[in-house]
């Protein structure tokens, strides 16, 4: 079971990065409290910046501050960083090439009954679509240390969306299979191929379980970096299934399930079925209670499977 959401993680391997690196800096839009950084602040208070809201400069700040040498993670929720400030994000980060890793907290529908204002279901889209960009949405919290370790080694930008909550372990500790940039394949199987990111990979986990109890194998694979997107994983898990189901905290359009559509249908045509969240308003309600209503569960995904296998 997971003990701290993945966004706590985070701030843990900062603080421990800050400590010896003073370039290393955390930014954030009147929001240390729901990005769980008020540890790095009051640890590190000269290498916090506090923006209030606004996010727009706290993406500028931050690609400043990088061309200055710093080392900038700016953390504001998913729904305002991808869109009240995407062209900052876009022009001084990604086309300027700035080493700034945008934090993109309480994704999906981690707001749940604040609505459609808080919710950030076009991010995957919107983000990718922005050339230097990389999109990451690590499944757990043990996945999430890794990954943010990986980012402390590199310059480039990247854009990093985790929930609100902590979610079950996917992992293992001291068990977690990690390579930059490549998809983990957790489960192998010759039925049906599960492709899924960010917290929808737990619940495809436990479909897959679900599916061996009815003697059907699955294929489920953590695709927590959707950009660079790795099509060598997918066009592997298509070719040994008979159908593709993508499951993902997102609208139906421009994510993970319009990327592997793309792959498979160029390289190994297959039926691929996207869940997802609708091209609607979501429905009010906790992240839990909207997942059950669309079927972004364990057993919606396991029906699902059982009508294409």
């Amino acid at each position: 079971m997971a003990k701290i959401a993945n966004k706590q993680v985070i701030c843990d391997v900062l603080i421990e990065a800050g400590k010896k690196d003073k370039d290393v800096v955390a930014l954030c839009s009147d929001s240390r409290g729901s990005a769980s950084f008020t540890p790095f602040a009051n640890e590190l208070p000269e290498q916090f910046v506090e923006t209030g809201i606004a996010e727009q400069n706290l993406v500028s700040i931050s690609a400043g501050l990088a061309k200055c040498g710093k080392k900038p993670y700016a953390a504001s929720p998913a729904c305002f960083l991808s869109t009240r400030s995407y062209e900052q994000c876009k022009v001084d980060v990604a086309y300027s090439n700035t080493n700034v890793k945008l934090i993109g907290i309480s994704g999906g529908v981690s707001y749940g009954a604040l609505g459609m204002s808080h919710h950030s279901a076009q991010d995957i889209a919107a983000m990718c679509a922005v050339p230097n960009m990389r999109v990451y949405l690590p499944s757990d919290r043990l996945q999430t240390e890794l990954l943010t370790k990986e980012l402390l080694k590199d310059e480039k930008p990247a854009y990093i969306r985790v929930g609100r909550n902590a979610v079950d372990d996917v992992y293992e500790e001291g068990n977690v299979p990690f390579e930059m940039d490549k998809a983990t394949v957790v489960t192998e199987g010759c039925d049906i191929a599960i492709i899924a990111c960010g917290e929808m990979v737990k619940p495809s986990v436990d479909a897959a379980a679900i599916l061996k109890e009815k003697g059907i194998s699955a294929t489920v694979v953590d695709m927590y970096c959707v950009k660079p997107l790795d099509t060598e994983a997918i066009v592997k898990a298509a070719t040994n299934a008979k159908a593709v189901i993508t499951v993902e905290e997102h609208a139906p359009f421009g994510g993970l399930g319009s990327m592997v559509s793309q792959v498979v249908g160029s390289e190994c045509p297959k039926k691929v079925v996207n869940i997802a969240l609708p091209d609607a308003p979501v429905i009010t309600g906790t992240s839990k209670e909207v997942f059950e209503h669309y079927g972004m569960t364990a057993e919606g995904i396991a029906k699902k499977a059982l009508e294409l296998v």
